[in-house]
Parts: structure tokens; C-alpha cells; sequence
């Protein structure tokens, strides 16, 4: 696969977080908190790569399918995370790695900084203590990019914001969207639903359809779906 630049960060501002990037293999990581944590985040980037990656060995199903599967008793936390996730939206779980991964750094690193937040690839772990500014990059021809954000409050336990897209991400996506961008508590469930929702949008007329699949599923909050020059919405989004 060829490193794509994620030139997006360029717009991100901290605030009074310090931030810093992690990057392992695949995983690139940006972070915020309240102080440099990079040690404890690549430790813990390190550890869930491992146990992923042990786990595939003995369960290469769970590395390629593209629908949910069983897993073994002896799973770890990110395997489990994944999976679960993978069974309510309906996809493999390897569509959930990235939010898993954003999520378990982003609860480790919290027993060190109240305020955290982990991006990878799009789908982010957010837990701060005031208002939050997120920014939508759907694409350089989208009227929308640049244009609008997401105001998020993220109460006690932080939220995951996962976006996919069928036309700029370099994720597997079977649909057409520029952006789907989903809200919930659990960072790899908004991750695979985004996927799910994703695949669903072949055209501007499906995204009541694409809406309607991820309000059904347990556990999210909202949906955000751009696609062209239209746009739909559901549940808490508070649009800026």
C-alpha cells in the first residue's frame, strides 16, 4: 500500500494540548493531551499490534473476511473490540481496526492526561473537557469540505468520531460517499458502522437509506453523510 501524506492534520488545532504522532508499521497515529505521552503511547500501539497480530496467525479469517466471524476463546481486548463491533454493523472486523486502536491508546493514555485525543486515519478517540472542533474533509471537489464541522461534547467517557469515505480514503469501501461520519461511545463500533454505511451509498438517492441502517444499530449516536452537493443527517450532530 502507498503512504498517502495525511495532509488534513495540517488544519488541526490543539488548543493548550501538546500534540505529538506515533507511527508504527501501518498505524500513524496523531495525539493530544496535556502533556507529551509519546513513550506510554507507543508502548501501548506496540502491545495491541502484537496481540493482533498473534491472533491473526492462528485466526487468518479474522485478518481477510469481509463479513463478521467467531472468535476463539483466547482472544485480547482488541480482538474482542473488533469483533463485537464487526457483528452489529455487519462487516469483517478488520474495518474496526483503526478505531480500536484509536480507543485503547486513547483509555491508556487517559491514566496520564484527563484530555485525550487519538486520530488514525479519520476515526478518533475524543475525550476533553470543554466544546471540541471537528473538522470534515470530504475530498478537494466536495463543496462541503472546509466548509462545515462538528461541534462535539464528549462527556465523561469520550466518544468515537469515525469517518469513510468511497472516493478519498484509502480504506476499503464498496460505496460512493464522500464522507460518512459516525458518532457513538465505542470508537471501533463507529468505525465498522461508518464502513457499513459507507458501502450502502451508491448514489445521492440512497443516503436516507444509508442514514436509516446506522440509526438502527444500537449504540450510535449520529450519522453525517455527504455525497456530492447533498448532504443528510441524523441524531446528535450539531453542525458549525
Amino acid at each position: 500500500m502507498t503512504y498517502k501524506p495525511r495532509t488534513y492534520r495540517r488544519w488541526v488545532d490543539p488548543g493548550s494540548l501538546v500534540s505529538f504522532e506515533v507511527i508504527e508499521s501501518q498505524t500513524d497515529l496523531a495525539i493530544s493531551a496535556i502533556k507529551n505521552l509519546e513513550p506510554q503511547a507507543r508502548a501501548a500501539v506496540l502491545t495491541l499490534r502484537q496481540d493482533l497480530e498473534d491472533y491473526i496467525k492462528i485466526d487468518g479469517l479474522f485478518l481477510t473476511s469481509l463479513k463478521p466471524v467467531n472468535i476463539r476463546p483466547d482472544k485480547s481486548c482488541i480482538v474482542k473490540m473488533m469483533a463485537d463491533a464487526a457483528f452489529k454493523a455487519g462487516v469483517g472486523p478488520m474495518a474496526a481496526v483503526a478505531g480500536a486502536i484509536a480507543e485503547l491508546v486513547g483509555r491508556e493514555l487517559l491514566k496520564y492526561s484527563d484530555e485525550v485525543i487519538v486520530e488514525n486515519g479519520g476515526d478518533i478517540f475524543i475525550k476533553t473537557n470543554k466544546k471540541s472542533v471537528i473538522g470534515i474533509c470530504a475530498g478537494e471537489a466536495s463543496p462541503f469540505t472546509g466548509k462545515i464541522a462538528l461541534e462535539i461534547i464528549c462527556g465523561d467517557n469520550g466518544l468515537g468520531v469515525c469517518a469513510s469515505s468511497g472516493t478519498v480514503s484509502h480504506s476499503l469501501s464498496f460505496g460512493k460517499s464522500d464522507a460518512v461520519v459516525i458518532i457513538s461511545k465505542e470508537t471501533a463500533l463507529s468505525d465498522a458502522v461508518a464502513t457499513a454505511t459507507g458501502n450502502i451509498l451508491k448514489a445521492p438517492g440512497d443516503i436516507e437509506k444509508g442514514i436509516e441502517f446506522a440509526k438502527s444499530i444500537e449504540g450510535i449516536m449520529g450519522v453525517l453523510v455527504l455525497m456530492k452537493d447533498k448532504m443528510g443527517s441524523w441524531g446528535d450532530i450539531k453542525l458549525i
